[in-house]
């Protein structure tokens, strides 16, 4: 990544900079672009769906949702692309061991190759099959992933039956003690997709993102739903590491020798970048909607919880023009900076800084402003 960040600069510094534009464009559009499949199967019931629905930020019965029903409503593998990062998919398979789809031929029938890595899903042990297939899977070098459904059902009926002697450890302990017979030494996760931030799902999330390859793992931690402070800082650090490419992308455009034209692109591509900021961090309008549902919270108390100026804004060039005048000190960078950013004379190095300057400061905005919607979806006091 350097020797590229190196090369572009120095086709930048003798003067063709809409080579160097077109070569880091590419590259970010190459990296927005990387596929990730990840496939999810288990037996009629365990879940499934309503999983693939819960990771996607949706609910049973949005837009684009995976049907959910108390029988097997997988015929198909079937792909569910992430909302906002399409190429991020995760595909709903057919529950394995049935007639169509047998335990010694599954692996064949559903593609194989195309997935990444595999997450089997069950709302009780995991049984017989479920256990071939991981030795299938794992034979074939690829990563699965046992995920004990429905936990929060389970500590639901516990605490029911015990009532005042209820230990919600113990519960925990005893269903995963429960899931694992049979699954060897491999790890099971116990989720809720009703509420992912309990349990087990972020640091299903963080192994995931761990086992990845690099280029893989950016693409997922983007499409993760914000289930932990910690979570959205590293949302922060993943972006944060592209903005050198789109403050050099900026400047080879900025390069350009006319002045005021240089302005208006450069306040394009603040306003595009920012808005994929916006919508990572699910500070997007219609996000914010479905965390004000699922998490039975007043939206409007959201939108208060969010103290930047990007709050509750459509990311627009007059919105940006206006944030970036109104700044002050090392905030971001000023108006009279992204004019002067259209005349060559100041050089690349300014350009590159002003632009850096200005996505960093956006970018630490939106993320303060998760945490909070985070903190005030959950009822948490804790300060951000």
């Amino acid at each position: 990544m350097e020797e590229l960040e190196k090369e572009v600069i120095e086709i930048m510094e003798t003067s063709a900079p809409a080579a160097a534009a077109a070569k880091i464009k590419a590259y970010l559009d190459k990296q927005k672009n990387i596929p990730l499949n990840i496939g999810i199967t288990g037996e009629s019931g365990s879940g499934k769906s309503t999983f693939v629905n819960a990771f996607r930020g949706l609910d049973d019965g949005d837009e684009g949702a995976a049907p959910t029903g108390v029988v097997e409503t997988t015929s198909v593998a079937t792909r569910y692309p992430h909302p906002h990062h399409p190429n991020v998919a995760f595909w709903d398979l057919p529950g394995i061991g049935t007639t169509k789809f047998p335990a010694d031929k599954y692996l064949q029938l559903v593609g194989f190759e195309k997935f990444d890595c595999f997450i089997i899903i069950s709302a009780t042990r995991f049984k017989e099959n479920d256990t071939k297939l991981a030795e299938m899977i794992q034979k074939m070098g690829k990563k699965f992933y046992f995920v004990r459904s429905k936990i929060d059902e389970e500590v639901h009926n516990e605490k029911r039956r015990y009532k005042k002697a209820f230990n919600e450890q113990q519960t925990l302990d005893k269903i995963r003690e429960n899931s694992s017979q049979g699954v060897k030494s491999q790890q099971v996760f116990l989720v809720s997709s009703v509420d992912l931030h309990l349990y087990d799902f972020r640091l299903l999330g963080e192994t995931l993102t761990k086992d990845l390859p690099a280029h893989k793992r950016h693409a997922l931690l983007l499409a993760v739903p914000n289930v932990s402070l910690g979570i959205i800082n590293q949302k922060k650090e993943a972006l944060q590491s592209h903005i050198k490419w789109y403050a050099i992308l900026s400047a080879g455009v900025a390069a350009v020798p006319i002045l005021g034209l240089s302005l208006l692109l450069d306040v394009v591509l603040l306003v595009s970048v920012v808005s994929e900021y916006q919508v990572t961090f699910g500070l997007d309008s219609s996000s914010l909607e479905n965390l004000a549902r699922s998490a039975e919270v007043p939206l409007n108390d959201l939108r208060d919880a969010m103290k930047s100026p990007l709050a509750g804004n459509e990311i627009s060039k007059d919105l940006i023009i206006k944030l970036l005048n109104a700044s002050e000190g090392d905030a971001a960078l000023t108006i009279c900076e992204a004019v002067y950013i259209g005349i060559p004379i100041l050089g690349i190095p300014a350009a590159i800084t002003a632009t850096n300057r200005a996505l960093n400061a956006f970018l630490t905005m939106l993320a303060e402003d998760a945490q909070r919607v985070f903190t005030k979806a959950l009822g948490l006091n804790t300060p951000v």
